[in-house]
């Protein structure tokens, strides 16, 4: 069994499954791909993105706030602390630092970043953290802020090998995309087979960045089978191998899911 750590089903353009969330969900049964985590990045699309797939029950929640959605969303502890109350809520997040596309919103995603980390701790849920060319203040709001016992996840991985090293020694685990895939990934793959498979997980980011040989396409949970196979390949292990640890990984770390 596989699971995809993280992916945005109310985004997917369903027209391309014939208007059915349905069918997304028996593409992903037929890899067996039997459980996701759906991924919030705007409060205010928090609901929407909740009853888009409630009615599954294999699929987790989680909120929180994007550092590219500051304009949509600001930090709201009390919000954030009542959707999190949920129990099919597993995490918060995603939230982090994005430095690449966003250099004028540094403090606000900053301080963002730091609340969900606290808010977190005091729940005991762990974090799911994006990170781009902010390597520096990600793992230092992480050590400033965050709770050991709680931990998260630096979620589509494609920062440097001494910097997963820093995130590991702080108790995350790193998410791999579809970008290990990628022609142009071979410094990423490196990072793969550096990382122990007890403390990776893997994920689509779907709709967005489909693997190999899907690359251009709207990217879906199913395919989240291709980038445990090219871990597999990486590691020199079976695709079950990798399915096994991930899946134990994704339990070990969302705890709500151990039902």
């Amino acid at each position: 069994m596989l699971i995809d750590s993280h992916c945005h089903l109310d985004m997917l353009d369903l027209s391309r499954h014939e208007n059915s969330l349905d069918n997304v969900m028996a593409a992903a049964h037929d890899k067996q791909v039997n459980e996701m985590l759906c991924v919030c990045v705007d409060l205010k699309a928090y609901d929407g993105m909740r009853q888009a797939a409630e009615r599954f029950d294999n699929v987790w929640f989680s909120a929180g706030i994007h550092p590219l959605h500051m304009d949509k969303s600001a930090f709201d502890r009390d919000h954030l602390a009542a959707l999190a109350a949920d129990p099919r809520v597993v995490a918060l997040g995603e939230t982090g630092l994005d430095y690449y596309y966003s250099t004028d919103t540094l403090e606000a995603q900053q301080a963002s970043f730091a609340g969900h980390l606290a808010l977190a701790g005091e729940l005991d849920l762990p974090v799911i953290v994006h990170t781009r060319d902010a390597r520096e203040d990600t793992i230092r709001l992480i050590r400033e802020h965050g709770n050991p016992d709680s931990a998260g996840v630096l979620h589509c991985f494609t920062e440097s090998l001494d910097m997963a090293k820093a995130a590991l020694d702080l108790g995350y685990m790193i998410s791999f995309s579809g970008i290990i895939s990628f022609r142009n990934a071979a410094e990423l793959r490196e990072v793969v087979k550096a990382v122990p498979l007890d403390r990776m997980l893997v994920e689509t980011d779907s709709p967005y960045l489909a693997p190999v040989p899907y690359r251009g396409k709207q990217n879906q949970p199913a395919y989240v089978a291709e980038v445990a196979a090219c871990v597999a390949e990486l590691k020199g292990v079976s695709l079950d191998t990798v399915a096994e640890h991930t899946s134990a990984n994704f339990r070990q770390l969302f705890k709500r899911t151990r039902v």
